[in-house]
């Protein structure tokens, strides 16, 4: 099924764009042919009647994230329009009638310059001739959301990364919703799961509030301790806050003790349930190649030296990491980014592993996926 996103860039499209790839990577894995077609549309790709003709040609569905949400408000008025407009015409001159989903706003019934821009653009969408289907969506955070660009949750995590105090609304409320749960949902309309407009309920609660929790992650984390993870909205917001200190603040330095036994150092606890191991890696093997969605995961080289390296999936945006346990740092795996380890040295390399869950074999969340992609 050939399957067109639109800001695929964006916090939504990425996240969307991620888990369609997730399921390629394990159908590969298995050996079978991968059965998402995709078709990724950044902005400029709206200026382009080539490209955007290719991309809705033959799709089945097309998920529409690309928009306009901030501006002067004449032009963001005008752009949701005018960028529906484009995908609607794209579809008229091709014959396509894929499933359009839209990812419209909780703000669309406001009488709004941003409401009447994402209700106009929805009414554009619903008339290409296709199934139609929108989501309704609340204030959106997630993993690689841009701070200081209409996402209250991203530009907390910047701040309190980066140790400034931010002025705080006290009368302020947002109502939360993660980018991959919006992304899953959009996925299942596509595949036909539902129709028709859905309007998912939000985690509500204050800015101060939601500030409070964030600081309490980072006051657990500077610590070495992992929050308790059991509530799924506090796992999406712990993988956002997280994912907010990398790479700038990679890697995480551990504090070893040494007396005449030796060298001892503490690498994790956490409140809830949690899983670790160790493996040994051969000179010059490779483990890993593979990412996740949502699992958290620590890599402590304790003995040799390697080399850890992490690419965010849809890009070729790799970093490395030299390790050593001469001088051991932990490296935790951003969601969504594949990653590897590779033994750079001429003896064993042993490698202390934790993850916040215990391994399911019915749901490994483990996508193959090379970290170096060959030209």
């Amino acid at each position: 099924m050939k399957i067109a996103v639109t800001g695929a860039r964006g916090l939504l499209g990425w996240h969307a764009a991620a888990r369609l790839h997730a399921v390629n990577c394990a159908a590969r894995f298995r050996g079978d042919p991968p059965p998402y077609d995709l078709a990724l549309l950044d902005h400029a790709a709206f200026e382009d009647d080539d490209q955007l003709d290719a991309a809705v040609r033959d799709a089945g569905a097309v998920l529409h994230f690309a928009g306009v949400n901030r501006g002067v408000e004449a032009e963001v008025e005008a752009a949701n329009p005018a960028i529906a407009r484009r995908l609607a015409d794209a579809c008229e001159r091709t014959g396509a009638t894929p499933h359009i989903v839209y990812a419209n706003s909780i703000h669309a019934n406001s009488d709004t310059f941003y409401g009447r821009s994402k209700r106009i653009a929805g009414e554009i969408l619903s008339g290409t001739g296709g199934p139609y289907s929108e989501m309704k969506l609340p204030h959106i955070f997630g993993e690689c959301a841009r701070p200081h660009y209409n996402n209250v949750t991203a530009t907390l995590i910047d701040q309190i990364w980066k140790g400034e105090r931010p002025t705080i609304n006290p009368e302020g409320r947002v109502s939360l919703f993660h980018a991959g749960a919006a992304a899953n949902l959009a996925i299942d309309a596509a595949l036909g799961k539902w129709s028709g407009s859905a309007t998912p309920v939000g985690r509500d609660m204050s800015i101060v509030e939601l500030y409070d929790r964030l600081w309490g992650f980072h006051a657990l984390y500077g610590a070495n301790l992992f929050p308790n993870l059991a509530d799924a909205f506090d796992l999406a917001l712990f993988n956002s806050y997280r994912t907010g200190g990398y790479p700038a603040f990679y890697p995480k330095k551990m504090d070893p003790k040494s007396d005449a036994r030796g060298t001892l150092f503490e690498t994790s606890k956490a409140h809830g349930g949690s899983q670790t191991f160790v493996s040994t890696t051969l000179p010059g093997a490779t483990r890993g190649d593979h990412f996740h969605t949502d699992l958290v995961e620590r890599f402590l080289v304790v003995s040799g030296r390697a080399t850890i390296r992490i690419r965010k999936v849809l890009t070729d945006e790799v970093y490395s990491f030299s390790v050593s346990g001469d001088d051991p740092v932990a490296i935790d795996m951003p969601p969504l980014h594949t990653h590897h380890i590779v033994n750079d040295s001429g003896d064993h390399v042993v490698t202390f592993f934790w993850s916040h869950r215990l391994f399911d074999p019915a749901n490994p969340d483990t996508f193959a996926d090379p970290v170096l992609i060959q030209a």
